[in-house]
């Protein structure tokens, strides 16, 4: 079987960014130990990303151009496909070619766009394209990969999809995710990022504070911190959350003080990060497939989160379930954790248990096949 690979979306930071690079990779790896002896077309839209997976011999890596995601999407790669002649097209973002000349499969990472209450956290004109176009791709596909049970269930009850179109495969946290033990390394990376010998970690970005609910953590750490005896720090990791302290009009002492802003965390810090933090703060407002909670817990950091949509399914009884509108709940959990050292050791327990439900073997193996499935309607 060939397969092509839209890969428009490897240089993407966060989420998209970080499961379109692991599932290139995992598959790979997954074909060659198993010895499948598949072949695998690498679509880039830019030079600059080519050449990553040069080293395996069953990769030909192909560079697409043009002027705008649309044109590539729907012009350029159907031509390349005719040129490359896969046998079917896997695209890890959530658009599907529709004049591509072989079976389609995409991902789609939540069904925001056609539920009120979520659709709010994007622009309007992205909100009105989304709903007019992703039917149409979800025609187009042989089969639709999700990254949540709720996220099948919301397109299957918003589009009356057929059951089977469309089938739930977790990501998982990147392999390098694991409890960190190694003072040097440990210490190395607290003064790389200034870190305090005590925190709470949370991650943004910095358009992206109104969907990670960075009003309501700031409130309710304001909170927690007025009547704690001796406050963790908050520590707010993403490239510009900087910008937060004058957005949100933090004081420069009292709690404002102790909220840290250490910038971008390179990946390959992350997991010495959450192992240092003793705490993982992530009441959000809208995800399909929290990874930074599956992350957090890969590396045996107790967490809170929401109890709404794909949070509550990512962490399961692993993490303490709080609602993300209120703050008293915030700061009365983040107090509960950090005061109760059997509670964060029974979380950390319970959250390393519940990271294994999470595997990339799992996941290659499942996409793999419904390629496979897919190529054969051709």
């Amino acid at each position: 079987m060939r397969v092509g690979i839209m890969l428009r979306a490897i240089e993407e930071k966060g989420g998209i960014g970080n499961y379109t690079r692991n599932v290139v990779a995992e598959l790979l790896r997954h074909d060659q130990e198993l010895m499948l002896g598949n072949e695998y077309v690498l679509f880039y839209r830019s030079a600059r990303s080519a050449g990553q997976f040069a080293n395996y011999e069953n990769v030909r890596e192909v560079v697409v151009t043009a002027s705008n995601k649309a044109l590539w999407d729907q012009a350029a790669i159907p031509l390349a496909c005719r040129r490359h002649r896969p046998d079917v097209l896997f695209h890890p973002k959530f658009t599907a070619p529709l004049l591509a000349p072989c079976p389609v499969v995409m991902t789609v990472h939540g069904a925001d766009w056609f539920i009120p209450e979520q659709a709010q956290y994007y622009p309007p004109l992205d909100v009105r394209y989304m709903r007019a176009a992703m039917p149409l791709y979800i025609k187009k596909c042989a089969a639709v990969l999700s990254v949540s049970q709720l996220t099948t269930e919301d397109f299957e009850r918003v589009l009356r999809l057929p059951k089977g179109k469309m089938r739930t495969v977790y990501l998982a946290p990147a392999r390098q995710f694991r409890r960190v033990e190694e003072e040097a390394k440990l210490s190395a990376v607290r003064t790389r990022y200034g870190l305090p010998a005590r925190y709470i970690l949370t991650l943004s970005k910095r358009a992206g504070d109104g969907r990670k609910n960075l009003g309501q953590i700031f409130r309710g750490y304001a909170a927690y911190h007025a009547r704690a005896a001796r406050p963790a720090a908050l520590v707010v990791g993403g490239e510009g959350c900087d910008q937060f302290r004058q957005d949100y009009n933090l004081p420069s002492d009292g709690y404002g003080g102790d909220v840290h802003f250490p910038g971008w965390l390179e990946p390959a810090d992350m997991p010495a990060i959450y192992s240092l933090a003793d705490l993982y703060l992530y009441p959000s407002n809208l995800e399909a497939f929290a990874m930074p909670v599956a992350e957090a817990m890969a590396c045996g950091t107790p967490v809170v989160t929401s109890n709404v949509n794909g949070l509550q399914e990512i962490a399961g009884d692993a993490a303490v379930l709080v609602d993300p509108q209120d703050t008293a709940a915030i700061a009365g959990a983040m107090e509960k954790v950090l005061e109760n050292g059997e509670l964060r050791r029974m979380l950390s327990a319970r959250g390393l248990a519940r990271a294994q439900h999470f595997s990339w073997d799992k996941c290659a193996a499942e996409t793999l096949s419904i390629l496979e499935e897919a190529a054969c309607r051709r």
